[in-house]
């Protein structure tokens, strides 16, 4: 799932856009490669707003189309943005072998930045898979990182994976940190998606350092961020964790009513199991 509060799964909304600076001819019609940049673009959304089932339609048949054309950098992109969906299923065998691929593809294709960016996202994967241990994956985006010069939104990706590791090694400090470097870039970017993200992670680990207040505080950012953008996924998580904040401060009147309303949200939605799993809590509030 996206947006677990204690143990979040990113699942990054980056726009990644491919730009070609050539005047195209009349033969030169790149017809798949537009229609799978406007896919890849709202597949990505779609992850973006927890429709899984539908953005990995989408994102199949972007990397096909990315196939046809023959075009690397979109088979690494999409294949990227397949991983994150699948592993968000709970198909982390599937997503491992995209994002194994992307790192293949941009081996050959000799791309640096969609190299480095492609073990970013598979050392993401291993960590919140805790297949391996938190500081040897920081020590690998600290070193990928560095070879990021131009793409703002995978340097932002970076900073989000290090505040993760950090987190896993209790270092909330450098953990916090690490998101605010993220969130300053994707509010400069306007990219509200991944900066809601970021407040909410930021929460997380104030609330891990024992800084309730902090964490709530952090939350009402989350929640302007997607209440402006319309992003029901994300309100409704944010509430869900805010519930869990209250909670643990003994606030159990305010616990109930954030779980009430990220219950009616994802009513809303249609999404029964999450309806489901708000239920439970509702029910252990005492």
């Amino acid at each position: 799932m996206i947006k677990r509060f204690i143990i979040p799964v990113i699942l990054c909304y980056l726009l990644f856009v491919s730009c070609s600076s050539s005047p195209r001819d009349p033969g030169d019609i790149h017809t798949l490669r537009s229609q799978a940049e406007s896919w890849l673009e709202s597949g990505n959304k779609e992850a973006g707003q927890g429709k899984f089932i539908n953005a990995l339609a989408i994102l199949t048949e972007t990397k096909r189309h990315a196939t046809l054309a023959d075009d690397s950098s979109l088979i690494i992109r999409s294949c990227l943005s397949r991983g994150n969906v699948l592993f968000s299923l709970g198909r982390a065998t599937e997503a491992f072998a995209e994002w194994e691929q992307a790192v293949a593809e941009a081996q050959r294709l000799g791309n640096a930045e969609l190299l480095s960016v492609s073990k970013i996202y598979l050392a993401r994967g291993n960590l919140l898979s805790e297949k391996i241990p938190a500081r040897n994956v920081l020590d690998e985006v600290n070193r990928e990182s560095s070879r990021i010069k131009k793409n703002k939104l995978f340097i932002a990706f970076s900073w989000q994976v290090k505040g993760l590791a950090h987190r896993a090694l209790g270092s909330f400090r450098d953990a916090e940190a690490a998101f605010r470097r993220s969130l300053n870039i994707h509010l400069q970017e306007k990219n509200f998606e991944n900066a809601s993200y970021d407040w909410y992670t930021i929460a997380s680990i104030r609330s891990l350092a024992g800084n309730t207040q902090g964490a709530l505080q952090a939350l009402e950012e989350s929640i302007a961020l997607d209440r402006r953008i319309e992003n029901s996924w994300g309100l409704a998580a944010s509430y869900r964790a805010m519930g869990d904040v209250y909670r643990k401060m003994g606030r159990h009147t305010e616990a109930l009513t954030a779980f009430t309303r990220a219950r009616t949200i994802y009513a809303a939605m249609g999404n029964d199991y999450e309806v489901s799993q708000i239920d439970i809590r509702i029910r252990n509030n005492q």
